[in-house]
């Protein structure tokens, strides 16, 4: 079974399956890719505050994994998202 169906039968909410979707569509054959949040909540009609727990939601499902990323003078950029349950 798919991914895009095996999403559908875990106990998540609405806003995970809108995420993991969202960033699916997004990913490189790696499973990984990194959009902003801001991004991600424009382009979903979602409030920052929205993703973030969608976010919490994926990765308490082992849906997601997410790693911070960093640039060279210190300061954070976009978060590296991995897909499983692929």
């Amino acid at each position: 079974m798919a991914a895009y169906e095996r999403i559908y039968m875990d106990d998540l909410p609405q806003r995970a399956i809108a995420l993991w979707l969202y960033l699916s569509r997004r990913a490189n054959k790696d499973g990984q890719c990194w959009p902003g949040i801001n991004r991600i909540a424009r382009e979903l009609h979602m409030s920052r505050s929205t993703v973030k727990r969608a976010i919490d939601d994926l990765e308490a499902s082992h849906w997601l994994t997410t790693e911070q990323r960093w640039r060279k003078n210190g300061a954070s950029t976009t978060m590296l998202f991995t897909l499983h349950k692929q």
